[in-house]
């Protein structure tokens, strides 16, 4: 039971732990005093939690693989504390910087939490004696993007602390770790319940904790942001992402997506969509299925946890990467002459297609579009080298001016702040997105007829829209939690990949 802690004289002392003073306790690894006012609902009040089972207050009925290795998870206001905690430097520096007297800053700090949530497919453990559990597993995490403080005699908000990298793994703090595949939704919804409590539960009420010596008071803000398409759909209760409902953000179908690519707003939020929710369940007209689901624009199972309605910059990239690999195997073939091509065809030209890229960018072919490769491919460079092989001199000037136009655009969605970064791309984006658009729907009629993928709709119809009302897309994506996934695999001798 000994531990040694530095004093703050600098000496180690070396004492049971029962007799170190609270000063002391404090520096110990997770334990910090703090309450919540009002208490939270259904949560413990005591504040010297560490890991716990993340299936704790479950009953033990699962069968098939033994419950206590499923899930591990911090208190999700622990975690907040200690996160917090870890800020406290910052958080008094930016204080001092803005000038604000110290000691009269207790009350009115407003913590904005960026969440993540993804699965992770494969993560047996190549060569280990663990226990028997399934081979997914799914991380939650949260990130401390902002602490902000509205002094009782100011009007304006001042931002005292803003997390500088966003995405990096080393500000992407863990809060649950399960081994449940993410198309799970019983289980997943099961491990995840007592968060989404806690969260709710936070939401509600204010954090007191001691900060550079004086106990301040929190309140935070909960964006669940880094989620991809799959896990937004899944919690929200969205039908999966080859729905005639293209879009979580707005109510457009694929086909009235593929006709007008640019004008659309978001209309979609939690609360809609519960009501929807209720709206499918008890069938108030009594319509047919289909003039039901047209009413409740495909949301056919309960909202489960609050997302915010955005645009997961990562995947963004990876999508578009992809569509733009399909495109440029098109044009090698020629499709827009000859719109029935046959398999062996279609074959040829996608390797075609890779071989040109190794040999003249080095980019070996993948069997899943990854960040990396969608990176590589999205470049002047990579459409120079396809224009090699594409035999008509119109169309190469196509594909050069549709690059072009993509480059100009992506930057707004990746940059933290894009104001700052790229305020000139931010500026034409609605005109370049606008461009884009009579550039498929004119040269690449025979892709977009009445279809479009995803995400290229996104960033085509939604992009100037979330920027002004969050500032920035890239700062609240999901790479965070993506890095941290590899971090995890490393920690699970996973070195195979």
């Amino acid at each position: 039971m000994y531990r040694t802690v530095k004093a703050t004289s600098g000496r180690q002392i070396f004492q049971p732990l029962h007799t170190l003073r609270a000063a002391e306790k404090e520096l110990l690894p997770g334990f910090h005093q703090f309450e919540w006012q009002p208490a939270l609902k259904n949560v413990s009040e005591s504040y010297n939690v560490g890991i716990i089972n993340g299936l704790s207050g479950w009953t033990s009925s699962l069968d098939d693989s033994p419950a206590d290795t499923i899930t591990r998870r911090f208190r999700y206001d622990v975690a907040l504390v200690a996160a917090l905690k870890d800020l406290e430097e910052d958080i008094m520096e930016g204080l001092r910087d803005t000038g604000m007297e110290d000691s009269a800053c207790t009350l009115g700090f407003r913590v904005m939490i960026k969440e993540c949530c993804d699965g992770m497919g494969d993560v047996s453990e190549k060569h280990g004696g663990g226990p028997a559990v399934p081979e997914k597993a799914v991380r939650f995490s949260f990130t401390v993007m902002s602490v902000s403080i509205q002094a009782e005699d100011e009007q304006e908000e001042v931002t005292i602390f803003t997390e500088p990298k966003p995405n990096s793994e080393l500000s992407c703090k863990p809060l649950c770790l399960m081994f449940v595949d993410e198309s799970d939704h019983e289980t997943l919804t099961a491990v995840l319940g007592p968060i989404v409590a806690e969260r709710n539960a936070m939401k509600e009420s204010r954090l007191i904790l001691s900060m550079g010596g004086m106990p301040r008071s929190f309140r935070f803000h909960f964006r669940g942001t880094g989620y991809d398409e799959k896990m937004v759909r899944e919690m929200e209760g969205l039908e999966a992402s080859g729905s005639t409902y293209i879009c979580t953000l707005c109510d457009s179908t694929r086909a009235e997506a593929a006709q007008n690519m640019v004008l659309h707003s978001i209309t979609r939020s939690h609360d809609e969509n519960l009501e929807r929710y209720e709206i499918w369940r008890t069938n108030p007209f009594s319509e047919s299925v289909d003039e039901l689901r047209d009413r409740v624009k495909g949301v056919s199972a309960k909202p489960f946890l609050e997302t915010q309605p955005t645009l997961d910059a990562l995947h963004c990239d990876i999508g578009n990467a992809t569509e733009f690999y399909k495109i440029f195997q098109d044009e090698i073939g020629e499709v827009y002459k000859n719109p029935n091509p046959s398999r062996e065809e279609r074959r040829s030209w996608r390797a075609a297609l890779d071989k040109q890229l190794r040999k003249k960018m080095k980019l070996k072919p993948v069997m899943r579009m990854n960040g990396n490769y969608a990176r590589r491919l999205m470049t002047m460079e990579a459409t120079e080298v396809v224009c090699e092989l594409v035999p008509s001199e119109e169309r190469r000037e196509v594909l050069r001016e549709l690059m072009r136009l993509y480059l100009q655009m992506k930057p707004v969605w990746r940059a933290t702040c894009p104001a700052k970064e790229c305020p000139d791309q931010l500026c034409r984006y609605s005109f370049n997105s606008q461009r884009f658009a009579d550039l498929l729907s004119a040269t690449f009629k025979y892709r977009y007829n009445g279809k479009i993928t995803n995400y290229l709709h996104k960033t085509l119809a939604h992009v100037p829209e979330i920027i002004e009302r969050d500032g920035s897309i890239g700062a609240w994506a999901s790479e965070g939690n993506e890095s941290a996934n590899k971090l995890f695999r490393r920690f699970r001798k996973m070195n195979a990949r």
